[in-house]
């Protein structure tokens, strides 16, 4: 009879709990704050921005007892374990090398840098530090993602040949913001689009050959794009991305012995149907959590395995983020190329 593995996920209370710094008191950091306080026993200690307002604003929302007004200051505060990085994208490297500077593990948010090269330079220096640096690909560290693999490696789908995956939410393109600003890291692909190329990266390998097309802003952002990535062993995936239109976000990835399929959207915690020959079996995350609040699952795992001593992430490592960001970088050359 079949049945399902059981997810490979640290516990979400019960285990190892550090003391987060936030760099960035934004959207994202205030729903990872709000979601680590209310499952885990992670907290936040401190909170760093240039804003004095911002970071005293955050400190009173999330009950943190220390706002600095300095990043600095932030990974300089002896009473932080581990920095989380949530400004935007092109801040990520500069701010994940403070923190290794300064000897603290870091949770670098997805992109983690805007090119390769700068995720080289992080990866190098967390390394030399010899602290755990991890860049905030959230999806992975989901219940889904590690039944997901634990189904590919003992052969349930059979060899993997195909895998499909969109992802897309529509923006305002009317003002300058961290999504339309090219000096921010704008464009669809390092927003959204990196979850459907590690997707890809996830169910196919890494690519060793990228083909793709899209859409420009005038101020150069890509704003759609479709890419083509085929794996070594020849198994092709197909990306989809866009700030243009909403899309389901519900991939497939296909084989010689089975077939998944999402039924809710992947980026969040959710559900999928894996087909059998004729048998359909579904599985879905029963941890209770929706949306953003899954952003908890990857800081209970880097708190257990820094505890551990490790120094990257069995699940997605450093050179997943370097091979991600040189599939992004040729994807939005690719589509830079399609403008002119």
């Amino acid at each position: 009879m079949f049945t399902f593995p059981e997810p490979d996920v640290p516990p979400l209370r019960g285990g190892p709990a550090l003391r987060w710094g936030v760099i960035g008191p934004g959207e994202i950091a205030n729903d990872f704050t709000a979601a680590l306080h209310a499952a885990t026993d992670q907290r936040v200690v401190a909170v760093g921005s240039r804003s004095r307002d911002r970071a005293a604003a955050f400190a009173d929302r999330h009950g943190v007892p220390r706002a600095h007004t300095s990043y600095e200051d932030l990974v300089g505060d002896p009473e932080v374990d581990v920095v989380y990085v949530a400004t935007p994208h092109v801040h990520h490297a500069e701010q994940a090398l403070l923190a290794i500077r300064a000897g603290k593990h870091v949770l670098v948010e997805k992109p983690f840098t805007t090119s390769a090269a700068d995720a080289v330079r992080v990866a190098d220096a967390a390394r030399g530090a010899g602290v755990l640096a991890m860049e905030a690909m959230w999806t992975r560290y989901l219940p889904q993602s590690a039944v997901l693999r634990a189904c590919i490696d003992r052969g349930d789908l059979g060899e993997v040949h195909l895998a499909l995956v969109d992802v897309g939410w529509p923006h305002d393109l009317g003002g300058l913001d961290r999504i339309t600003d090219p000096a921010l890291g704008g464009g669809a692909l390092l927003d959204a689009g990196v979850y459907g190329l590690w997707f890809a990266q996830f169910a196919t390998g890494a690519p060793v050959r990228i083909d793709a097309t899209g859409r420009t802003s005038r101020s150069g952002v890509d704003l759609q794009s479709v890419a083509v990535l085929t794996g070594a062993t020849g198994a092709q995936a197909s990306v989809t991305t866009t700030m243009l239109a909403s899309t389901d976000g519900l991939p497939t990835i296909a084989g010689t012995e089975g077939k998944v399929r999402f039924t809710e959207h992947f980026v969040f915690p959710a559900a999928f149907t894996l087909r059998l020959g004729d048998t359909v079996h579904a599985w879905r995350d029963r941890s209770g959590l929706r949306g953003r609040q899954g952003l908890v699952w990857q800081a209970v795992a880097l708190a257990a395995w820094a505890t551990e001593g490790r120094t990257d992430s069995p699940v997605h490592s450093l050179d997943d983020s370097i091979t991600l960001m040189r599939t992004l970088d040729e994807v939005r050359r690719q589509v830079a190329l399609a403008r002119t």
